[in-house]
């Protein structure tokens, strides 16, 4: 019996006919296509784009030093040396992160105590070259600096969450 309805199907080209079907009830409903780069779709709050370095208000920045989230990179991609300063507090030297590595886990966000580093909503920053994707620390204080606006929004957004 299962040979001849296969034999029925096939000659009647019911499978053919069904598919024609599907194709017609989705060819004169509204399109859904983004046409990308002049058209954008809203990014969630918690999307994890490219890292920032933040500061206080009073311009000093926030990284303490205490390289939690260098212990917490699964990927191994952030690099931080310190001193203490004459305070008795210490700051970053350096702090690297090779964008080449990052997984964007978003954990070293979530390990920083001070809210130091954060991850924007930012991912068009392609390059040509792979030492254009090793981001130092004024780089970090830079996209910190533009992206300010949006990174308080974001956490804000975010925080009845965390």
């Amino acid at each position: 019996m299962n040979l001849i309805q296969r034999a029925v199907r096939t000659w009647l080209l019911t499978e053919l006919l069904r598919g024609m079907m599907l194709t017609g009830k989705y060819f004169f409903k509204k399109k859904i296509t983004v046409e990308y780069p002049e058209e954008r779709t809203p990014l969630s709050p918690r999307f994890r784009g490219l890292h920032a370095l933040r500061r206080y208000d009073s311009g000093e920045e926030r990284c303490i030093a205490c390289k939690l989230c260098e212990v917490v990179c699964p990927a191994l991609a952030i690099t931080i040396e310190s001193e203490e300063r004459g305070d008795g507090t210490r700051r970053t030297t350096r702090y690297d992160i090779d964008m080449t590595k990052c997984i964007f886990c978003g954990f070293c966000q979530e390990a920083c105590p001070v809210d130091a580093i954060v991850e924007t909503q930012e991912f068009e920053y392609a390059s040509e070259t792979r030492a254009e994707l090793y981001y130092t620390k004024d780089m970090l204080l830079k996209v910190g600096d533009r992206y300010e606006k949006q990174i308080d929004a974001n956490l804000e957004a975010d925080a009845r969450y965390n």
